[in-house]
């Protein structure tokens, strides 16, 4: 029997990443190996393939440390992040994702969210999440998206970013050329990538919150059972970090050589983190509705409950009129009333929408990181850090 249990929790596991069309194509071409994700190795062929070419071509033209025209590639933070660190860690992001797939779904099963009725409504949605995931056509339209906004863009062959790449004609040599248009589509086709993962993940919720979940109102998570969906944001964090990394390196170096200031950064990073934050919050909302709903009920079920308990304890204990005994006042005593009033605060204090302090935390700490790096370059560590706990406490 628990060998029948495993195999069936095994087949509700879905990975949103494993045998979709990136991974096969890059298996085709033996950039994964034939099983498993291979993160590691793709994230080092990645990185390589978007920076060396660029390092080598501006070191064999003596701009990698100077530059005769614009400035040096090194000063140029936000290059190599994207190359060496935000790309990677975008691909490390899959083995994240996958992981979460394969531990949260089958607890819908596990934790009797989902009983023996509903159980084919449940595998219907995966096996449809499953099909959206393996489709090719919407991963081709990223990616084409990627090439043609690479193409129709022509700020990207002019802006600061790419002024180590500049002959003397203001054209672009070739680690400009292969940055604006190899480098550039593919950070963006990854970024479209994920974006297309976090709506899988809303659409498959979306369905989910529609079936008749078992939600218990008085579960210690204070979600009904589902407070093990808030660890999901924090399976984006590697993709949190990346784009967090790939912003604050630019503003590090418009910092650092443009004498750009902390405050005109303020509008734009809590921009981006609101945004971000609700992108990945997003996925949860969904179930948003039936959690209101099992609360809504229990509360007047729970409050009908304890009442008519006190009725019971009050004509039994206090008025003496009865001797009947009842299950719902024993054993003998009064400590039922408390019970059941703690029963009762934990109905009142079940949330309406599963997202708490571990949702948060899981966006925020991969997001602000990089960010207090870049502070640290106009603000003393010391005195940030004192005001970080001043915050806190």
């Amino acid at each position: 029997m628990p060998l029948r249990n495993s195999s069936n929790e095994a087949r509700r596991a879905l990975s949103l990443v494993e045998d979709d069309p990136p991974l096969r194509w890059q298996r085709a071409v033996s950039i994964a190996p034939p099983q498993g994700l291979g993160v590691a190795r793709r994230a080092a062929i990645f990185a390589l393939v978007s920076w060396l070419p660029i390092a080598i071509w501006a070191a064999g033209r003596g701009r990698f440390l100077t530059a005769p025209i614009g400035e040096p590639l090194l000063q140029h933070y936000g290059v190599h992040v994207r190359c060496l660190i935000a790309m990677p860690l975008m691909i490390l992001g899959d083995a994240t994702l996958h992981a979460a797939g394969v531990r949260y779904l089958p607890q819908f099963i596990r934790n009797g969210l989902v009983d023996e009725a509903g159980r084919p409504a449940f595998d219907a949605v995966l096996r449809a999440v499953q099909r959206w995931r393996n489709a090719p056509l919407p991963w081709l339209l990223l990616v084409g998206v990627a090439v043609g906004w690479a193409l129709v863009d022509p700020s990207a062959t002019h802006t600061d970013e790419v002024s180590w790449a500049l002959n003397t004609d203001r054209s672009l040599g070739f680690g400009g050329l292969w940055f604006a248009y190899v480098v550039r589509p593919l950070f963006v086709a990854l970024l479209l990538g994920w974006l297309w993962r976090i709506g899988l993940l809303v659409r498959m919720f979306a369905h989910l919150g529609r079936l008749r979940l078992s939600l218990v109102p008085t579960h210690p998570d204070r979600a009904g059972g589902l407070g093990f969906v808030e660890r999901l944001p924090g399976a984006f964090a590697p993709v949190s970090l990346a784009i967090s990394a790939t912003l604050a390196s630019r503003w590090a170096h418009q910092i650092v050589y443009h004498g750009q200031t902390l405050s005109e950064l303020k509008l734009p990073a809590a921009a981006f983190v609101i945004v971000w934050s609700l992108i990945l919050l997003s996925p949860l909302l969904p179930l948003m509705r039936i959690m209101r709903l099992t609360r809504r009920a229990a509360l007047g079920s729970y409050a009908a409950m304890v009442a008519e308990q006190g009725r019971l304890v009050q004509r039994r204990w206090v008025e003496g009129t009865t001797r009947t005994d009842t299950p719902l006042i024993e054993p003998s005593g009064v400590g039922v009333i408390a019970d059941a009033e703690t029963m009762f605060k934990a109905v009142q204090s079940m949330r309406s929408i599963a997202i708490g302090k571990t949702a948060i935390s899981g966006i925020l700490l991969p997001v602000a990181a990089p960010m207090l790096a870049v502070a640290t370059l106009q603000i003393p560590i010391r005195e940030l850090l004192l005001g970080l706990l001043k915050a806190l406490l």
